[in-house]
């Protein structure tokens, strides 16, 4: 219990604004980057089922560099690297762009498989209906990939918040990078980096659940949206409309027999 005790001594109330500034900029870090890899690897995604082969060149080209790259050496070269050729990026900028480009090439795949993954009965369905490409893209092919992808894409979502971590090395003032700034004015490693970790399980676990159950959720076939909610109900009160109809039709034909 002494050793314990002797453990905890930093005096945390003295940082909280400051910790708690550094979670804001690690979810920060965490959105905007997820978004910017969710868009880009839906783009290469799309060069890579494309019928042009510069285009799907280009994109394989893309992701095979970027899967091969550490996303350390990327992070260096966004911060370091574009600033010694004269462009030179904020911090929050290059991290940004760092874990864009890193985790697109690893979307790109997932969402190429879920694209693939679709029937495709599904375009000619679509094409039977007097679709156009974009709408039979938009409309059938999409939502149901997006099922297909979603256990992929939640997984890369948590790794990108742990990955921001890596972000210390240029010092963008994240969770960890103020852990170890804690770190150099209380010389408490093992206490600050404990507590950091805990910071981050505190993110990564809640999420990771949430994620799950709504993987659970659209396995399901659970709507999600307020409007698609409202059209099921109305689906299913019309069915039911229908269903007591053709009862009560029913009924009035054995009576007329008897």
């Amino acid at each position: 219990m002494y050793a314990l005790a002797g453990l905890f001594q930093v005096p945390w109330s003295d940082y909280r604004s400051d910790l708690l500034d550094a979670l804001g900029r690690t979810v920060s870090y965490t959105v905007v980057s997820f978004v910017g890899a969710v868009l880009l690897g839906l783009a290469v995604a799309l060069l890579r089922l494309s019928r042009a082969w510069p285009a799907r060149a280009v994109a394989a080209v893309y992701t095979e560099v970027f899967k091969n790259v550490p996303l350390l050496a990327i992070i260096f070269l966004a911060y370091f690297g574009l600033a010694s050729a004269g462009l030179r990026l904020d911090v929050f900028t290059a991290g940004c762009l760092s874990l864009v480009v890193f985790y697109a090439a690893y979307l790109s795949e997932i969402f190429r498989s879920a694209i693939s993954g679709v029937h495709a009965g599904q375009t000619e369905a679509g094409e039977a209906l007097g679709l156009g490409r974009a709408a039979i893209f938009g409309q059938v092919i999409l939502p149901q990939a997006v099922r297909l992808a979603l256990p992929g894409t939640n997984t890369m979502l948590v790794d990108l918040l742990k990955s921001t971590s890596l972000l210390v090395t240029v010092s963008a003032a994240e969770l960890m990078s103020e852990g170890r700034l804690i770190t150099s004015a209380t010389f408490r490693a093992l206490e600050v980096y404990l507590v950091i970790s805990a910071v981050y399980f505190a993110l990564c676990y809640p999420l990771s659940q949430l994620l799950l159950l709504l993987e659970r959720k659209v396995a399901a076939g659970v709507p999600l949206s307020p409007w698609r909610r409202r059209r099921v109900r109305a689906a299913r009160a019309l069915l039911a409309d229908e269903l007591r109809g053709s009862v009560g039709a029913d009924t009035e034909r054995k009576e007329a027999a008897v």
